[in-house]
């Protein structure tokens, strides 16, 4: 047995990490930063249907700003950070209302309070024509209200803390004419930038390029 004698100091050496262990610390850290960045700050999605042409098309890959309108505290209803309120016009993402492990992508047209009317394909928002540059009509006729909401509906008045919805591809979108209102609490975010972009399947695809770093309006 060694001793110590004079001066001599003993100093304890640091235990080595095992290699895997580093990995396995790093990969634990790397997802849960994923985790919270993708629940809170921002999310991918892609686009699988047409309704929202021509802002949006099959195969587009986006971003969604998800704590622009508040960020919810878990198991909780309040929202922090908060920089602003739903508005006409948003490209927003959501929980679809009758089936919420879907998301549905549309604009609001309808805030809080808005009277929404239908008459013959064209947007009434309070009693105003609500013209919004983006909608486009792919087909010619127009369906009775008897028979379908698509283009004539309402009025309806858009409840507290929800939202009226609709489609650009104006003509075959599924939204708010046909199941009424999104709450605020399943808005996923804004949609604001296009990061990837193809045609196509997978094994036979286009990329199109002048839609990658497009903003969304």
């Amino acid at each position: 047995m060694s001793e110590l004698n004079g001066n001599e100091q003993q100093v304890a050496e640091p235990k080595k990490r095992s290699v895997w262990r580093e990995y396995a610390e790093s990969i634990v850290i790397a997802v849960l930063l994923a985790l919270v960045i993708r629940t809170y700050i921002v999310q991918a999605f892609k686009i699988p249907s047409g309704s929202m042409e021509d802002t949006l098309l099959i195969g587009d890959h986006l971003l969604v700003n998800k704590f622009i309108y508040g960020t919810r505290i878990p198991f909780t209803d309040k929202l922090v950070v908060k920089l602003r309120d739903p508005q006409r016009g948003d490209v927003v993402v959501f929980e679809y209302p009758e089936d919420p492990r879907k998301d549905f992508i549309k604009r609001i047209i309808g805030i809080p309070g808005d009277v929404v009317e239908g008459r013959d394909k064209q947007v009434y928002v309070n009693g105003k024509l609500f013209v919004t540059p983006q909608a486009v009509h792919k087909e010619a006729g127009i369906i009775p209200k008897e028979q379908n909401p698509r283009d004539t509906f309402g009025p309806v008045v858009v409840p507290e803390n929800s939202y009226f919805v609709m489609g650009d591809n104006r003509d075959r979108s599924y939204d708010s004419r046909f199941w009424k209102f999104v709450r605020r609490d399943q808005l996923k975010g804004l949609a604001f930038i296009k990061y990837w972009s193809i045609d196509g399947p997978w094994y036979k695809f286009n990329i199109r390029w002048k839609n990658i770093g497009r903003l969304i309006h």
